[in-house]
């Protein structure tokens, strides 16, 4: 029997089963090997880079349509990119699902404004809402800007108006939004970074010298052990995830450590649980446990680490204290940490590792009472759950093999947060791991550019390349060139931040052009200096306090991100002006809304003005993103926005000529930045991203010459690399760690060769990764003293007689030669790891275990001060803590797979993935609180309240703590009232305003909660 194609799918539409029509001969032969045309075959394919996790998986966006006058093409597919050497054509859930992200009918498509007491958006023309929002910033920085301090200082800033930035647009939108705020003095700036990885930063940073991931997501293949601990990638990463278990299929052992039996402990060769915040306990018993047994790499310690330096005289540790506390200014002076020199400045070492101060045996004696059985009295973690760990760990201090760590906000979200992360670093330098392939401690970003706009220094005392920003107590370019320039403490380093007056003066060259010269100390004075940290807690609370007036959201959703939401929204009901920069609708936008339970407010009595600006999303526009693993990934405009929608660098560049304008007219406070800051673009109120990431790499002002004489950049070229930087104005780069991603020979960060030639996974013609195209940090420790390769398997560098080459770039000076003094990490003076992190941190060279500042016990079973004694809280949210008596649990949040913070509840797909807001709730817990599978319940802490769906689980078990039985309920994160779906509580109802003691990343991970059922 003959049938169309059409004809067959309606027959085998019917009631009779496909194999009975096959039994009466109606198998239809010609369309069995006819070529079906596929729908996107006329459409317009454009690559580009997923906008949600920092995996950073390649998308390929198919478009039709705008060809006819007047038309503009529209998105109708998106898919995963089959080359991409990471994703390799996989999306997870969300990343499948983005076009509803980006046809949401959430989207904002016309600028709106809400008046003071209204209870409505009313439209309000791009040019109208310019000129409001310009008069508004003018008239509270002329009121507010401060010029000197009380001592008489230059400070020139800004801090009645703060400025959140996105986590998610493109490297070259965010430098132009630093150029903006930095332009007006602002200190108030902030983003993702603060309250997701800000500890990340700092941990690795005082450990290793970077503040980023060591290595790459392909390399966790090459790992013998992956320990999953302080995240879950399983569930968060899930396709950077598939090389953990790529790592598994070659024969590596996969652990988690978590308070949830979640996504990764489902598929792990071991798991094991522990109670939130205790986990450093956990990784200082791992430290004690590696030594006790001489489980570690000695060799590499010895020669790679700080072990054998000889720490000051005067460092003491005593019950929970560190040498050089100050009671009454609740702060440490750190004199005391840092090592003991000798004549010429350099530190002193004991090669034998038997002296007292020595940091290795002060080290040892710090984690002395860190035994197992604490180990297990205090995180709950059964104690051969622990041996068994540490074991497999232990494993991994020989020379063939490597384990590595993944990590994400399950540590950085503590009030010790840096100092868990840097338990770990300690912990992989001990056993030789780190510089190697299949080692390393991998911080998993949580958003697609959160890592680009951290490099480009959008926080509130951070330039670009991770300079910092002067402040008032460096009242001179000279102070504070020194004071941020190091000196090397050990003969031969590298030393690579002696370059610093390089990195800064080149940065402002960008800035400023001939208006930053030596003569003006290249406009030293047009930069704000800051007194304090305008973290987004602090900015809150200065909202609060009725001490800031106006406030821009770019992106950013902070009413729902950040802790204590019902704190916030008094706060924002308390500004003048509030701007939303933004794609979507937002809860903070919408602050001024009643809706009912899930935000009480009485509408007629916020007298904030309110401007809803609609942005581009990340398909609208071109440019480079950063992934985890420092990989600057370029992607193109797939479509143009909708509506009158705009990108972030236009909507920044029409406010900037608006207040020039202004300026111009009228004089003003200290408008010289503002009038000077570099805006030479073809088209100054449409910037290129071509244009701005030529900004960022740099350029040669001058004809420039090696020491030998030799040109080697011509005057207007692009530079090649960091190396060409100079101090003394001859070189413009508004970033030095992205020099040499776009160059004469043009975009690398728009390679595309994903070849492997290393077998490792080391794919350097894809993309470019900022540092110089580096893929593994601290390379040369893949090698012994001798550049003999630890495992000859995992070889990165050969030595050729004249320098290495190899599968990496070389970490190192590649004409140094084996045997010599330099050691691998070259952005330390001591040129070495840190086992002790000297001063570089506020709360202890050593980390050391403090309860979060709500804790189950009330006490610190280990020391005499409960909660970090260097922790920063504010009055009214120290008042707000809550007890264990009253609420009894320990609450912890957390992301789902099919969700993105607050993201996609705006897209109908992840909403209908993940419809309810749930809690996980322990079966022993369920059972005395009467709650079973289903019913609604409601969960409490002394700042609000959610109501939520129980999921009864036996993925959460109770743990024994200090003879105590100890509670945890899992609470995610993603519902709020602005939705497709189903209206949800804000969980940062729930959450301390407190934040990490380094960097103010806020405590989401351990608070107290009640539970109550609400159907009984």
């Amino acid at each position: 029997m003959q049938l169309s194609r059409r004809q067959f799918f309606k027959v085998s539409a019917g009631t009779i089963g496909g194999t009975s029509l096959a039994a009466l001969g109606m198998m239809p032969a010609v369309s069995e090997a006819a070529v079906r045309e596929y729908k996107i075959l006329k459409a317009k394919e454009t690559r580009t880079v997923c906008t949600y996790c920092s995996v950073g998986c390649g998308m390929l966006v198919y478009s039709m349509g705008g060809k006819p006058k007047n038309s503009l093409p529209s998105i109708m597919h998106i898919e995963g990119d089959p080359d991409h050497p990471v994703s390799r054509g996989s999306l997870c859930p969300k990343g499948a699902g983005v076009i509803d992200y980006v046809h949401s009918p959430n989207r904002v498509k016309y600028p709106e404004v809400r008046r003071p007491g209204s209870d409505k958006w009313e439209p309000i023309s791009w040019d109208e809402a310019i000129n409001e929002i310009a008069r508004l910033m003018k008239d509270d920085r002329d009121a507010n800007f401060q010029h000197k301090n009380k001592d008489g200082i230059t400070v020139n800033r800004w801090t009645s108006t703060g400025f959140l930035a996105t986590s998610a647009t493109t490297n070259e939108n965010g430098f132009v939004t630093g150029k903006f705020v930095r332009a007006l003095g602002m200190l108030a700036i902030d983003n993702q970074a603060r309250v997701c990885h800000g500890s990340t930063v700092a941990s690795l940073a005082a450990s290793f010298g970077r503040g980023a991931m060591t290595n790459h997501w392909v390399d966790i293949r090459n790992a013998d052990v992956v320990l999953v601990m302080g995240g879950n990638a399983a569930e968060a990463h899930p396709v950077g995830f598939k090389w953990a278990i790529e790592a598994k299929k070659r024969g590596a052992k996969l652990l988690c450590v978590d308070p949830r039996f979640n996504r990764t402990a489902s598929v792990a060769d071991f798991y094991a649980p522990i109670r939130s915040g205790s986990d450093i306990v956990f990784l200082g018993g791992l430290i004690r446990w590696l030594v006790d047994n001489n489980k570690i790499n000695l060799e590499y310690v010895k020669e790679y680490t700080n072990a054998k330096f000889i720490v000051h005289p005067d460092y003491n540790f005593d019950d929970g204290y560190f040498s050089g506390w100050n009671e009454e200014a609740n702060k440490y002076d750190k004199a005391t940490w840092s090592y003991e020199l000798d004549e010429n400045g350099y530190a002193k070492v004991d090669e034998t590792l038997s002296h007292p101060r020595c940091v290795f045996n002060l080290m040892r004696k710090h984690y002395d009472q860190y035994t197992p059985e604490v180990v297990e009295r205090v995180t709950g973690t059964p104690m051969k759950d622990f041996l068994y760990v540490a074991k497999t760990l232990g494993d991994c201090a020989v020379n063939d093999k490597a384990s590595t760590i993944l990590y994400a906000l399950g540590w950085t979200q503590h009030t010790v947060g840096t100092q868990m992360i840097r338990t770990m670093a300690m912990v992989q330098l001990l056993l030789g791991n780190m510089g190697v392939p299949g080692g390393g401690v991998n911080a998993l970003r949580g958003h697609s550019n959160i890592q680009g706009l951290t490099d480009l220094g959008l926080l509130s005392t951070q330039l670009p390349g991770y300079l910092n920003l002067p402040s008032e107590a460096q009242n001179s370019y000279k102070k504070y060139i020194t004071e941020t320039t190091p000196k090397a403490l050990r003969p031969g380093q590298m030393n690579y931040w002696q370059h610093t007056p390089k990195f800064f003066n080149s940065m402002m060259k960008t800035f400023y052009g001939p208006h930053a010269t030596p003569a003006n100390n290249f406009a030293f004075d047009y930069l704000p200096k800051w007194d304090k940290m305008y973290d987004i807690i602090n900015s809150f609370e200065m909202m609060h306090n009725g001490e800031m007036n106006g406030y821009i959201c770019q992106g950013f959703n902070p009413l729902a991100a950040i802790p204590d939401s019902n704190k916030n929204r008094e706060a924002l009901a308390k500004l003048k002006y509030l701007v939303i920069i933004d794609p979507q609708t937002t809860e903070t936008g919408s602050f001024w809304q009643n809706h009912g339970v899930h935000n009480e407010i009485k509408t007629e009595e916020v007298m904030t003005t309110v401007y809803r600006l609609p942005a581009h999303c990340f398909v609208e526009g071109s440019g480079s993103i950063v992934n985890s693993a420092r990989w600057l990934q370029w992607h193109y405009q797939a479509a143009e926005g909708p509506g009158e929608s705009k990108g972030d660098a236009e909507i920044l560049s029409r406010l900037l000529f608006k207040l020039r304008e202004l300026y111009q007219a009228e004089g003003g406070a200290f408008p010289d930045p503002i009038m000077h800051i570099q805006w030479n673009y073809a088209q100054p109120l449409h910037p290129s991203p071509e244009e701005i990431t030529k900004e960022q790499n740099g350029y040669a002002l001058e004809d420039l010459y090696d020491e030998t004489g030799k040109l080697v950049r011509k005057k207007g070229e692009l530079l090649s690399s960091f190396g060409e930087l100079r101090a003394d104005g001859s070189t413009a780069s508004g970033c030095w760690i992205y020099t040499g991603s776009w160059t004469e020979d043009g975009n690398q960060m728009a390679n595309r060769d994903n070849s492997d030639p290393s077998g490792l996974g080391i794919t350097l013609g894809w993309a470019w990764a900022w540092p110089a195209n580096r893929r593994i940090l601290y390379n040369r420790a893949s090698a012994d003293r001798m550049g003999q390769p630890w495992d000859p398997k995992r070889r990165l560098f050969t030595w050729t007689g004249q320098r290495w080459t190899g599968w990496d770039v070389p970490d190192f000076n590649p004409t140094a030669a084996p045997g010599s003094a330099l050691d691998p990490f070259i952005m330390n003076p001591e040129g070495v790891g840190r086992l002790f992190s000297a001063d570089k941190l506020v709360d202890g060279p050593f980390p050391t275990h403090f309860e979060a500042m709500e804790n189950p016990l009330g006490y610190n079973p280990l020391y005499t001060p409960v909660n970090n004694p260097a922790v920063r809280i504010f009055k009214r949210d120290r008042e707000m803590l809550g007890s264990h008596e009253q609420f009894p649990y320990v609450g912890t949040t957390y992301r789902l797979t099919e969700h993105f913070q607050f993201w996609t509840k705006n897209a109908r797909l992840a909403a209908i993935t993940q419809p309810q807001q749930f809690v996980e709730i322990g079966e022993v817990l369920a059972k005395e609180k009467g709650i079973k599978i289903g019913d609604k319940v409601k969960v409490s802490s002394n700042r609000g309240y959610i109501e939520a769906v129980a999921v009864v689980t036996k993925r959460i078990v109770p743990l024994m703590i200090e003879g105590k039985v100890v509670h945890q309920v899992g609470v995610p994160l993603h519902w709020g009232f602005e939705s497709v779906a189903r209206k949800g509580f804000l969980t940062n109802f729930l959450p301390v305003a407190v934040g990490d003691a380094n960097t103010q990343t806020p405590e989401y991970k351990t608070f107290l909660v009640n539970v109550e059922p609400l159907n009984a």
